[in-house]
C-alpha cells in the first residue's frame, strides 16, 4: 500500500512539473531568455576563436621575423665566404638564404591572410556583442512592459471590477460584524462579572446586618 501511495505521489509531482514546464515554455519572456543564453554561448565561442586566431597571427609573425633574420644572416655569411674563397661554405649559405627567403615570402602571404581573417572575425565578434547588448536592453524593455501590464491588470481587477468590489466590501462587512459580536461578548462578560461582584457584596452586607443583635431601647 505504501508503494502504491508513493507511486501516486510521484506521478502527481511529475504531472505538476510537466505542467509548470509547459507554462514556462509558453511564456515569451522565458523563450527570450533561452534565446539570449544561446546567443551568449555562441558569442563566447566566437570570442575564443578570435583569441586563437590572434595567437596564430602572433606565431606567424614570429616565424616570419625569424625567417627574415636567418635569410639576412645566411646572405651575409655567403658574401663573407665568397670573399674568403670558401666556395663550399658560400654555396651552403647561399642555398639556405634562398630557402629562408622563400619561407619568409610564404609566411608573409600567410600572415597577411591571417591578419585579414582576424580583422574580419574581430569586426563580426564586436557586432555580435553589440547585438547581444541590444537584445538585453530589449528584454529589459519587454520585462518592464510585462510588469506594468500585470500590475495594471491586478489593479483593474481590484479597482474597477464590481464583483471584486462587492466581494471586498462583503469581506470587510464580515470582519466588522465579527468584531461587533466579539465586542458584545466582551462587554456582556464584563457586565456579568461586575453584576456578580456587586451582588456578592450586597449579599455579604445583608448577611452582616442579619448577624448583628437587636438593641433594646430602655424607657
Amino acid at each position: 500500500m505504501t508503494n502504491l501511495f508513493t507511486r501516486i505521489k510521484d506521478i502527481i509531482i511529475a504531472d505538476l512539473n510537466e505542467t509548470l514546464h509547459q507554462k514556462e515554455k509558453q511564456n515569451p519572456i522565458v523563450k527570450l531568455n533561452q534565446y539570449l543564453r544561446q546567443c551568449e554561448q555562441e558569442t563566447a565561442k566566437v570570442g575564443k576563436l578570435v583569441e586563437r586566431q590572434s595567437q596564430l597571427k602572433d606565431e606567424f609573425m614570429r616565424e616570419y621575423s625569424q625567417a627574415i633574420e636567418l635569410a639576412e644572416k645566411r646572405k651575409y655569411q655567403a658574401e663573407i665566404a665568397l670573399k674568403a674563397g670558401e666556395e663550399e661554405i658560400c654555396q651552403f649559405a647561399a642555398t639556405e638564404h634562398q630557402q629562408y627567403s622563400e619561407r619568409a615570402q610564404r609566411l608573409k602571404a600567410s600572415l597577411a591572410q591571417v591578419s585579414e581573417q582576424l580583422s574580419e572575425l574581430e569586426r563580426k565578434h564586436e557586432e555580435m556583442k553589440q547585438k547581444l547588448k541590444d537584445m538585453h536592453l530589449r528584454r529589459m524593455e519587454l520585462m518592464g512592459r510585462e510588469n506594468v501590464t500585470r500590475a495594471n491588470l491586478g489593479m483593474n481587477q481590484v479597482l474597477e471590477s464590481e464583483s471584486s468590489s462587492y466581494q471586498s466590501n462583503s469581506k470587510f462587512m464580515d470582519i466588522e460584524n465579527y468584531l461587533d459580536q466579539l465586542e458584545q461578548k466582551v462587554s456582556s462578560s464584563f457586565y456579568r462579572s461586575t453584576i456578580d461582584a456587586k451582588l456578592a457584596q450586597i449579599e455579604k452586607e445583608m448577611a452582616s446586618q442579619d448577624s448583628k443583635p437587636f438593641n433594646l431601647i430602655k424607657e
